[in-house]
């Protein structure tokens, strides 16, 4: 009777140890006496014990921190780089069976990338072409890490450090650049101006009447001005059109 109840209580330790339970976000890769025989889950199964052995595998997104990297740019340019890469597991056997440890291991593939990639550009194109750099650091990863199981659908540059003689030399260059373009401006300003002001000449001497007309405004101009005495000359060249005939002298009686 003894052996009985004891027996009952190993099958239930027994049972009860060889159950499993996986959420929906997890697979177990299965092993029968060491040798693969499948990815199981999600829901409930049974793993019997020395017989057979299961490893759990997140099938979530993964965020993973690259930690500070000193970059030399191609232009001789010291800076330290972090980023952050996102990837999840899409084969779980070939992330346990191809790698030994799949985080490891694409963390270093993301260290050296993230080096090997920014050290052939250069410190302005870190600086302002950070979506390209992004994508080509993606696009190297995933494509190094497929064998392992993994898509690593993005990648982000998250701090470029520099040192205080590199930012004082930027901010010098960011002020030369912002008055180059001031004085560009200012000339292309005179340029426009001085193209109207011949425009403007070439219209009035076509039309002596629009000169005249042009005088007389400025005369009205002037006399909105607070001076009591004006003295301003007055060409009889331009006053001989508004004569007519009565302008003209008379020639000597025979």
């Amino acid at each position: 009777m003894n052996f009985i109840i004891v027996l009952i209580v190993l099958v239930a330790i027994l049972l009860f140890a060889s159950v499993r339970v996986l959420n929906e976000y997890e697979r177990g890769v299965m092993f029968t006496l060491g040798r693969f025989t499948g990815t199981k889950g999600p829901g409930l199964i049974v793993v019997w014990p020395m017989v057979q052995s299961i490893r759990k595998v997140d099938l979530r997104v993964i965020v993973l921190d690259v930690p500070k990297q000193d970059v030399i740019s191609r232009d001789n340019v010291s800076v330290k780089v972090n980023a952050v890469v996102y990837f999840r597991i899409l084969d779980p056997a070939k992330a346990i069976i191809q790698v030994e440890n799949v985080f490891e291991a694409t963390s270093q593939l993301a260290q050296t990338t993230l080096r090997s990639v920014l050290g052939q550009h250069e410190m302005d194109d870190l600086l302002a072409q950070r979506d390209k750099l992004n994508a080509d650091i993606q696009r190297i990863l995933d494509q190094s890490t497929e064998q392992w199981g993994i898509k690593v659908s993005n990648v982000e540059i998250k701090h470029v450090d520099l040192d205080e003689s590199m930012i004082r030399a930027m901010a010098k260059q960011a002020e030369a650049e912002r008055t180059r373009r001031a004085k560009v401006i200012h000339a292309e300003g005179e340029a426009q101006a001085a193209q109207m002001l011949v425009q403007a000449a070439a219209s009035l001497a076509r039309e002596p009447g629009a000169l005249q007309l042009r005088y007389l405004q400025t005369l009205a101009d002037i006399t909105n001005d607070k001076t009591s005495t004006i003295v301003f000359p007055l060409p009889l060249d331009l006053i001989t059109p508004l004569l007519g005939n009565r302008g003209k002298i008379p020639p000597p009686s025979p």
